[in-house]
């Protein structure tokens, strides 16, 4: 699994996994801390995705512009889409965002779950009605622990 990516970039809270295909970012992991980095290509997708990544981490209002192309069900699009709307440094509950995209809380947090691009598509701004809620679908052993320094790197106050 760990030779899947076109980088591998080393952050404060883990590394990250960057996938791309000949014309889009197509995903982004977190991976363990201990995963070693790997450098992309010069002048590939893969770099463009590291030094905006680098520049989000310098800059939490940093605007991305990746060309990405998102895949999954019609549900999981129309929240991806909604999710890049929330500012940094602000966060919905999983209960206002389904009321915006005329959803069910509980499939907010699965489309969470299910989002390709973490950080870019800011499924961390989404927090539960008394506390962070979940991250990653728990995928990942310190997902809160990340969901927290994300949030905490934008100025959210929990």
């Amino acid at each position: 699994m760990i030779d899947t990516y076109q980088a591998r970039l080393a952050t404060p809270f883990g590394v990250l996994g960057i996938s791309t295909d000949e014309q889009f970012v197509t995903g982004i992991r977190f991976l363990p801390r201990a995963t070693p980095t790997l450098p992309p290509r010069r002048n590939s997708l893969a770099h463009l995705a590291c030094v905006q990544l680098n520049a989000y981490l310098d800059r939490a209002d940093f605007a991305f512009e990746l060309p990405i192309k998102l895949r999954g069900s019609a549900h999981q699009i129309k929240v991806w889409e909604a999710l890049k709307a929330i500012s940094p440094g602000s966060a919905l509950t999983y209960g206002q965002l389904a009321a915006r995209v005329g959803s069910a809380p509980l499939a907010i947090g699965q489309a969470c779950g299910g989002n390709p691009l973490p950080v870019v598509i800011p499924c961390h701004r989404v927090v539960g009605a008394r506390g962070l809620g979940g991250f990653m679908g728990g995928k990942h052993q310190d997902c809160l622990a990340i969901k927290r320094w994300l949030l905490e790197h934008e100025g959210y106050a929990a």
